[in-house]
């Protein structure tokens, strides 16, 4: 408490609330209220001018664009926060980098740092060591994870278990199983492509041919349920790497 000045107080606390992923947001809703409900304990501390930001929600700390994290780091080199305030320190950023530059502008312009456990100064040594020995952990906690769930991802790719994506034209049964996609109109649509791949022994021609006839066929929706279709006209991105035409089913696969 000794630490918080009128200088402090005069400026604003800003609440920063994150969450990793979408699923969290969506599910973990105590964590939500939690991280809102600091603004209560800022204004307990002192503050009256509390704001919250809330871009971050749904974002990995690991991940480059986080539009909260860019928005918090302006407004204190603008000289307008007098303490950040979330539910971890650590969670403020799980990149060294990130995490170093955010201390080094909050000690420069005098901005606290507040979190469940205490209230720190990055000008003070010991409340520095503190802070980048939990941004220290934080970021080992991250890697570890990773570590793991690559493990795991090893491990079922040399059981053969491994699958991240389906080709177009199949599904994915609850029991794990790979069927044919149940709707007729992408079957044929499919068919028609081996066709006449067979009749003119060629993919550009096949491309040729399908762009000429204006005729589409079936592609994943990316990002979205993993049994929507869209119809589009095949296109072809080479790479030099022997890839199909965009959205077109690889030649082995039926």
């Amino acid at each position: 408490m000794s630490k918080i000045t009128a200088e402090h107080l005069c400026r604003s606390a800003i609440i920063y609330i994150r969450q990793s992923t979408t699923y969290q947001v969506v599910n973990n809703l105590e964590s939500q209220r939690r991280q809102y409900g600091l603004a209560e304990r800022a204004r307990q501390l002192g503050w009256s001018d509390v704001q919250i930001v809330d871009d971050d929600l749904g974002r990995s700390g690991a991940g480059a664009a986080r539009p909260g994290s860019e928005k918090l780091l302006a407004a204190i080199c603008e000289g307008r926060v007098g303490a950040v305030v979330s539910l971890e320190a650590s969670r403020l950023a799980r990149n060294g980098r990130d995490w170093h530059t955010l201390l080094e502008f909050c000690g420069l312009v005098g901005t606290l740092i507040v979190d469940e456990d205490g209230v720190y100064d990055p000008r003070l040594v010991n409340d520095r060591l503190l802070l980048g020995m939990k941004a220290t952990m934080s970021e080992m906690e991250l890697s570890v994870f990773r570590q793991r769930s690559i493990e795991a991802l090893r491990q079922k790719a040399h059981r053969g278990e491994l699958l991240l994506t389906v080709a177009v034209g199949y599904v994915k049964a609850e029991d794990g199983r790979i069927e044919k996609d149940p709707d007729r109109r992408v079957q044929d649509g499919i068919a028609l492509v081996f066709r006449k791949f067979a009749e003119l022994q060629s993919v550009r021609q096949v491309l040729v041919w399908f762009r000429q006839e204006q005729v589409l066929v079936p592609a994943g929706l990316q990002g979205r349920d993993k049994h929507a279709t869209e119809w589009k006209a095949p296109v072809y991105r080479p790479d030099g790497r022997g890839r199909h035409p965009a959205g077109w089913p690889n030649q082995h696969s039926h």
